[in-house]
């Protein structure tokens, strides 16, 4: 792991004691002024500056800071004989969706931060490492893979497919990395920093409505549904708008409508499936073009993953059906997949303990904590975000709760240092 204090000492800003105080402190980093909210991904100019901010947040902490091979940041609180096996983790993510809310993923590392001030001022030792960890590319919006970063360090990505992902400017990932400071010769499973974890908390956004009807503040969470992505690309012949009769078209556009449609269908038709078109790129995209190629993006999910994959393959079918009826033809490729995830249950049990008020919720939402999950003892806290609305400028969440998350981390993670 790479030293990245630089002169961090130099930079403006102050501690602040409070989440929202610290979030306030990023709050004109990377706001979107077309889509609104927040458009942060990884490796830009806000995602950037918001690393910084991290890492300057945490050395005021007197945390010691180091960038990993795969590009994660951490901050770590080290017990008085320097051993960091056994660590205790905690934080999240600081890049965003096109157009997210404020909340999804500064949150948990806000958090985070001001968990480690309030263990402090109890007068805290550790008895084992307590770390803050900030994984990049969590959502994915850049080059397509969600939890990029804890992908490569669990190894459930392979590192030649990583370094060869494209952003939509053709830009691959180890240049962009490259560019960044990072050697995409080195990156992949990481077995000795694994190695060290012994759990991992993370706090987030909830990113549904279930505190709201529970009426709570703080949930547990239990499991995650499995989920994944494929991307579609029905080809057909691309031709001038003017020229071409509408009868002797083989128009690729018109297949991936009828398709987008016939997704929301097949989701419907099976309880508890969700089924997302969020993003369609023609080519060669002109107004006065029909398109040659049409790619759009399937995201697919359900608590049964055998369901997930019935699902899938019966879009696949339709797709065909469809692409065959407009002469176009279509191909499905997958990009990334998780399973069902179901959090360690001696340490959700320890978080019952601690936070005896706490709910059990599952989520339909993909975090680093899913992907750590298979290798070494994770767990989740929910806040409750007021609107039920996430990915969206209209997330939320209040002033008190972000507060109450904060101290709520504090007593779980103090409950796991004893």
């Amino acid at each position: 792991m790479a030293n990245t204090t630089g002169n961090l000492t130099q930079q403006k800003g102050t501690r602040a004691a409070t989440v929202t105080g610290l979030l306030s402190d990023i709050a004109n980093l990377g706001t979107d002024p077309v889509r609104g909210g927040y458009t942060r991904p990884v490796y830009s100019t806000a995602e950037l500056d918001l690393r910084e901010w991290f890492i300057h947040q945490a050395i005021q902490r007197g945390l010691a800071v180091e960038t990993d091979r795969n590009g994660a940041t951490w901050a770590w609180w080290e017990t008085p004989g320097g051993d960091r096996a056994n660590a205790l983790v905690t934080g999240s993510h600081l890049d965003s969706v096109p157009g997210g809310g404020p909340f999804d993923g500064p949150l948990g590392v806000a958090s985070a931060l001001v968990a480690v001030d309030i263990l402090k001022t109890r007068g805290t030792v550790p008895t084992r490492p307590l770390a803050v960890v900030v994984f990049p590319e969590e959502e994915g919006s850049r080059f397509g893979v969600a939890c990029l970063g804890s992908r490569l360090m669990t190894g459930a990505i392979d590192p030649d497919k990583a370094r060869n992902l494209r952003d939509p400017d053709g830009n691959t990932f180890a240049d962009v990395a490259k560019a960044n400071g990072l050697d995409p010769r080195h990156i992949g499973k990481d077995e000795e920093l694994l190695g060290l974890i012994g759990a991992f908390v993370e706090l987030h956004v909830e990113q549904g409505r279930g505190l709201i009807d529970l009426n709570q503040p703080i949930a547990i969470a239990s499991s995650i549904l499995g989920h994944g992505r494929w991307r579609l690309s029905v080809t057909g012949q691309g031709n001038h708008a003017g020229t071409t009769l509408m009868a002797d078209r083989h128009d690729p556009m018109i297949a991936a409508s009828r398709t987008v449609v016939a997704i929301r269908d097949t989701a419907r038709n099976q309880p508890h499936a969700r089924a997302t078109v969020g993003r369609l790129q023609p080519v060669p995209g002109g107004t006065n073009v029909i398109a040659s190629r049409v790619d759009f993006w399937l995201d697919v999910r359900h608590p049964d993953d055998a369901v997930t994959a019935s699902v899938v393959e019966s879009i696949h079918q339709q797709a065909q059906l469809i692409a065959a009826e407009e002469g176009c033809t279509v191909t499905l490729s997958e990009e990334s997949l998780s399973t069902t995830v179901h959090f360690d249950p001696g340490l959700q049990g320890a978080l019952q303990l601690a936070l005896p008020e706490a709910p059990i919720l599952d989520t339909g939402a993909g975090h680093d904590a899913g992907v750590l999950s298979p290798y070494v003892p994770t767990a989740m806290v929910f806040v409750r975000n007021p609107s039920g609305i996430s990915h969206s400028p209209e997330e939320h969440v209040l002033d008190e709760d972000a507060e109450t998350g904060a101290r709520v981390l504090a007593d779980a993670l103090a409950s796991l240092l004893s």
